[in-house]
């Protein structure tokens, strides 16, 4: 049986011997098969190659990875799984981003190629190409959607098409070096590049004209953000300078040193202290939060930074990894291990020579690739924040990392357990285990059964399990209460579910409204259609009510008068 195409690790066996549990290193894969049915119970790999960009879906629910062997993938924030992967391109792909309407990415490549991808049939349905063989590096996508526009290392033109038509429609030329990194406006209209000849420019491409305004600074730009609102640039440079921009005025609003900030650890073969190395000394990814009153950024080190933009105070510094198998993550280099001819782990694979040389090619980011031994270096290649404003991502050499402001625990223990059956399900049940019994059932996906545990549980044990219920099984919870309130004559205990649960996880609700719109709005109709039913009952029983009380007053007068002439 054909695995995977390098080394298998390591191996594990369930309790039952049903599973087997099988993990390759090299390729970052992990497999569960199940032998009885030869087949995967799951398959899961990750990217074998350095990550270049990433990007999070409108709806924060998603994140976007492009990295160096060629591979785009699409991973689910809560589950941490990996549910497509692009394999269209055949080179690094270098950057990705989103149209803001409709479900497109974008990414760009070595291969010369832009294209376009349909993530709701997960097809590639556009490819962009130039005139001459160009190898992309940076990309930015209106935000009508209409254009894309690309830039690459090798040329100082900028590449804009149309998404409709698939062709190109100018090229900008203005810089004099390298595009190093483009941006387009939230707003619209304005796109922003960043090039090596010291400049970033500002281009109103929709104009006829199509001028530009320059912005000159000391060193070559490694990368440019635009705040949310399209007013203020923040453009990071070779000397470690960031400094801030007005659109509008074209001019410079403020500037801070970030040297001493980003400045990471010490290499095993510097020459230098980790004070004084200066290839770690600039940030190249930025990102601005939602609100924009805040950006993180990243480098060629073992650090982020969070940066609060209105007094330029450092907020944060976050580690990214403390393995001190990779180059970069010590301060001080240990005495203990040096010898005559140099230190020891750089003499791994070159015991012949009794002298060890630099061959280190200049730019070089992985080490010299003629030894045996490579030890990579730590870096973050993009950083991006969650539409929500309550998470951001960075990508590294450790991999992909998600930083939130939201502690709950997203594991599922019961996610790949062979014992969940219906008939567990109701013993769960019957033992009064309200809560096992109704994750059960959602893990089942059964219908009938989860409406049986819906209607089981007694109105005193809805807070508790309303309280205790993780929010992996939150936007489930609701769309079963909503949908049994629309066919259920239970009205009081929906109801009270419905206010159990918007009252008790109300600002969890509000700061993830995108991601559990769907969920929300199908409750809101539910409610909306019992209002509107209990008002026109209310109204009928009214009008009733109003006429049996108008024949009783009738009849009490007729009966008065009779006896009256009586």
């Amino acid at each position: 049986m054909s695995i995977s195409q390098q080394g298998i690790n390591d191996v594990a066996i369930n309790r039952s011997g049903d599973w087997l549990a099988l993990g390759a290193a090299k390729l970052g894969q992990l497999l569960v098969w199940e032998w009885q049915s030869e087949s995967y119970i799951l398959k899961q790999q990750g990217h074998f190659d350095s990550i270049n960009d990433l990007v999070y879906s409108r709806e924060g629910n998603r994140v976007v990875t492009a990295a160096d062997d060629g591979k785009v993938k699409v991973w689910d924030v809560q589950s941490g799984f990996c549910i497509v992967t692009f394999t269209e391109h055949s080179g690094g792909v270098t950057a990705c981003k989103f149209a803001q309407k409709g479900n497109v990415l974008f990414t760009a490549s070595l291969d010369g190629s832009v294209r376009a991808w349909d993530l709701i049939r997960y097809r590639n349905f556009r490819t962009f190409s130039a005139p001459t063989r160009l190898s992309f590096s940076s990309l930015a996508v209106d935000p009508s959607g209409d254009v894309v526009c690309a830039g690459a290392l090798s040329s100082s033109n900028i590449h804009i098409w149309s998404v409709q038509t698939g062709q190109l429609l100018d090229q900008l030329a203005g810089h004099e070096g390298p595009i190093s990194s483009l941006a387009f406006a939230p707003s619209g209209g304005t796109l922003v590049s960043g090039s090596w000849d010291h400049t970033a420019r500002i281009w109103n491409i929709f104009d006829r004209t199509q001028s530009s305004e320059a912005l000159h600074l000391q060193s070559d730009i490694t990368a440019v953000s635009i705040r949310p609102d399209s007013k203020q640039i923040a453009v990071a440079t070779l000397d470690g300078q960031l400094t801030f921009w007005s659109i509008i005025e074209a001019t410079q609003s403020a500037g801070l040193d970030s040297r001493r900030d980003v400045l990471g650890g010490r290499k095993l073969g510097d020459r230098r202290t980790a004070a004084n190395a200066a290839g770690t000394r600039y940030f190249n990814c930025l990102s601005y939060s939602l609100d924009g009153s805040c950006i993180i950024a990243g480098g060629n080190s073992k650090y982020l930074c969070l940066y609060d933009v209105l007094t330029g105070s450092l907020l944060k510094k976050y580690t990214v990894s403390v393995n001190l198998s990779l180059e970069g993550t010590q301060e001080y280099l240990n005495s203990r291990t040096l010898t005559e001819a140099g230190p020891a782990g750089s003499l791994i694979g070159n015991t012949e020579s009794s002298v060890v040389e630099d061959r280190t090619l200049p730019g070089s980011r992985r080490g010299d690739f003629s030894s045996r031994h490579v030890r990579p270096e730590v870096r973050v290649t993009a950083v991006a924040f969650s539409p929500t404003g309550r998470a951001f991502c960075a990508a590294s050499t450790e991999g992909l990392l998600v930083y939130s402001l939201d502690h709950a625990w997203h594991f599922d223990p019961l996610d790949l357990d062979t014992d969940i059956t219906r008939a567990s399900a109701k013993m769960s049940l019957d033992e009064r285990q309200y809560l096992r019994a109704l994750i059960m059932g959602f893990r089942l996906n059964e219908s009938l059964l989860l409406k049986r545990i819906l209607e089981a549980i007694p109105l005193t044990e809805i807070p508790r399990l309303v309280k205790e219920i993780p929010t992996i099984y939150l936007a489930r919870l609701i769309r079963l209460v909503a949908q049994t309130t629309d066919a259920s004559p239970h009205l009081e205990r929906n109801l009270r579910w419905m206010e159990t649960l918007l009252s008790r996880h109300g600002p969890f609700l509000k700061d993830h409204m995108p991601a559990l719109s769907q969920e929300l709005r199908v409750a809101q109709r539910v409610i909306g259609a019992i209002q509107t039913d209990l008002t026109r009952v209310a109204d009928e029983n009214a009008y009733v009510l109003d006429y049996v009380l108008s024949q009783s007053a009738g009849k009490s007068e007729t009966s008065k008068a009779v006896i009256t002439n009586g």
